[in-house]
């Protein structure tokens, strides 16, 4: 059987809108030139055109934020504690959750800022045809998926909220993911609800839904689109960082066929 696999990672780069501008990337590249006085400064008595072609080597220096390009939200973001115990860091977690069936939820006709509760998601579970199972990995596709790169990207695109994350959770998931900037409904919609309202529960509210039990996401996918609602795996392993609140993952699906 062949094996295709789909990247569903955005790119980290400069000059991409797809974060508040405290979180861009800010990628430094020194190329072969550059560094071919710093290679040779490793070795007393060589120069620069000692060294093939007068070449150094190709090497980046990255300042960015753990929550920046395609990354797994650990519990310990949400809140210090869930479901009565110690909130566990991106480092603590089993690396089990981070690879399984995958299940897409088509939301991109939803308005932008729009909160999917358990209905909705109960309705596309029926209209796929698939029950969850305990370790499905469940990604939404959202209308902020095709906006990614643009200036509105973290305006657009429909959020979970705490009903609908405590569906997902109960069922016995434990990872699911989002194209949106965030897995809530974005900040601006919010921030408007809550002025008309002064209700200040719905604020990150689908995050908050950790502390009453345990979960990952992924935020800002791509290429949800290319996607089935079923038939693939994900495997959305984050990178080992020591007591960190998220670890940055090259997110794949993965089909066999």
């Amino acid at each position: 059987m062949a094996r295709r696999i789909v990247d569903l990672s955005v790119p980290l780069q400069n000059g991409v809108p797809a974060d508040p501008p405290r979180n861009l990337v800010q990628i430094e590249y020194t190329d072969h030139d550059q560094s071919a006085p710093l290679v040779a400064g490793l070795f007393p008595g060589l120069a620069p055109a000692d060294l093939p072609e007068g070449k150094g080597w190709a090497v980046e220096q990255v300042r960015l934020s753990t929550h920046t390009g395609t990354h797994v939200d650990a519990p310990w973001h949400y809140h210090p504690t869930a479901a009565g115990a110690p909130a566990p860091t991106i480092d603590a977690l089993p690396l089990e959750w981070f690879f399984g069936p995958g299940v897409k939820l088509d939301f991109r006709h939803l308005p932008d800022g729009y909160v999917v509760g358990a209905a909705e998601i109960a309705a596309e579970l029926a209209r796929i045809g698939h029950v969850l199972t305990p370790g499905d990995i469940v990604v939404v596709n959202t209308a902020a998926g095709a906006r990614y790169g643009a200036p509105d990207y973290m305006d657009r695109g429909c959020g979970m909220g705490r009903e609908a994350t405590l569906f997902l959770t109960g069922a016995g998931v434990r990872v699911v993911g989002t194209d949106g900037w965030s897995w809530d409904a974005p900040f601006r919609h919010t921030a408007a609800r809550f002025a008309a309202t002064g209700d200040a529960a719905i604020i990150w509210e689908g995050h908050k839904a950790g502390r009453e039990a345990p979960y990952c996401q992924i935020e800002k996918l791509h290429n949800l689109e290319a996607l089935p609602p079923t038939g693939f795996e994900i495997a959305c392993f984050p990178v080992k960082l020591h007591r960190a609140s998220a670890g940055w993952t090259r997110a794949v699906a993965i089909f066999t066929e």
